[in-house]
């Protein structure tokens, strides 16, 4: 999923930036991974957040497997660095299912279907259970046909577009997701948002694992890396939002409460219209192909009244329908990129699924995940209100 959607990808698009996107990036990164300053860090082990998501799903009646599921969704965005899209959002699933807004417990069903392609009703449950259920059959109809695509309606957040692509690189196919969301895009010219961040994700298969995996928000970057900088009462770098204004804002708080995030690219001059145009894409795909909710039609996110009705994408190709040796190729092209000088040698060039890889072997490394202390409070709140074992952390 993944609001990558943590990482900005701009700099693929003009070799003369590629340090400074870089060095963004990091920044990006970092600043989702630094407890407070003044806060001594916390490490919390793999298994016990996974743990401590289960329990909480399950007190809202979750059933074991769908509460896995998703803790499963939450635990693979934080332990690949998109913090914004793992425990951080955990909170908004149980509201939405203690309001009324999604099941628990649904069961997505097929409503229309090919050979090819299916549309599928999520019935307004987790968007985790439902995602999962429609890559495996858009990988189904990939190993029969070729390529398979499958469109759901009645859903909610999914987590991060990239896990899809990560079920369809682990059965050697092309793997790719989006979804819309929430209106909190400002189309270029525009004063108020009408498009969501709306992520687009594709995976690519290499030789021995080593899998291309781009996930990237078409907005500058994802609502969840403001909430991030609110959490720690840090402001936001220049670019990300607007505010109520219409104006560039950097108060993360002011940024989160306008929910007006610039596109992918900027305003005009920069480029904006670009990523506002993969905001239309996403939308075409998702919300118009699906029969959900699209646009300004879909609810808001920060102040949420009816249920979400999001709508998803989901493909998978089988290269082997293609030309010849697709896996040797990508490897050779992604080696090729990685081996390039860098403008400067501590900043190695990367390509898409490496920034991950390595933020998984600090984990590791670390011996867990490094939450804000925030987070840490707003689980402690979670744990007491749900009546479960607090999270433990180190």
């Amino acid at each position: 999923m993944f609001s990558k959607n943590i990482k900005t990808f701009t700099f693929l698009f003009s070799s003369s930036t590629k340090s400074a996107r870089c060095c963004e990036r990091d920044f990006i990164r970092k600043m989702s991974l630094s407890p407070n300053k003044d806060e001594r860090p916390k490490i919390t082990p793999l298994k016990e957040s996974r743990r401590f998501m289960i329990d909480c799903l399950k007190a809202v009646g979750a059933q074991q497997k769908h509460a896995e599921i998703v803790a499963d969704n939450l635990l693979e965005a934080d332990h690949r660095g998109h913090y914004s899209h793992g425990m951080n959002r955990l909170e908004n699933y149980i509201n939405d299912v203690e309001k009324g807004f999604s099941v628990a417990n649904a069961t997505p069903t097929i409503e229309k279907e090919t050979t090819a392609t299916a549309v599928v009703n999520a019935n307004n449950g987790f968007g985790a259970v439902s995602g999962q259920f429609c890559m495996d059959l858009a990988i189904k109809k990939a190993e029969e046909a070729g390529i398979g695509i499958v469109t759901s309606h009645n859903a909610n957040h999914y987590g991060i577009a990239g896990i899809y692509c990560l079920q369809a690189l682990k059965k050697g196919l092309i793997g790719f997701s989006c979804t819309n969301t929430s209106p909190l895009m400002v189309p270029t010219r525009a004063k108020k948002a009408a498009l969501g961040t709306n992520p687009i994700a594709l995976g690519v298969p290499g030789l021995q694992g080593d899998d291309f995996l781009l996930d990237f928000a078409t907005t500058a970057v994802a609502v969840g890396k403001i909430e991030i900088q609110q959490r720690k009462h840090q402001p936001i770098p220049e670019g990300w939002a607007l505010n109520e204004n219409g104006r560039v804002e950097t108060d993360s708080t002011k940024a989160f409460a306008a929910s007006r995030l610039l596109p992918l690219g900027g305003v005009e001059k920069t480029s904006g219209y670009k990523g506002y145009g993969l905001g239309m894409l996403v939308e075409i795909f998702c919300g118009i192909l699906s029969g959900s909710s699209y646009g300004p039609n879909i609810r808001s996110w920060t102040n949420p009244n009816a249920k979400a009705n999001l709508g998803h994408c989901f493909m998978a190709l089988d290269p082997k329908a293609f030309a010849e040796g697709v896996e040797e190729r990508m490897s050779d092209l992604m080696n090729t990129i990685r081996n390039m000088e860098p403008v400067d040698p501590s900043l190695p060039v990367l390509v898409h699924g490496d920034a991950e890889r390595n933020h998984m072997e600090k984990v590791q490394k670390l011996g867990g995940l490094s939450y804000v202390y925030n987070q840490h409070e707003t689980n402690k709140r979670l744990a007491e209100r749900l009546n479960v074992a607090p999270m433990q952390s180190i």
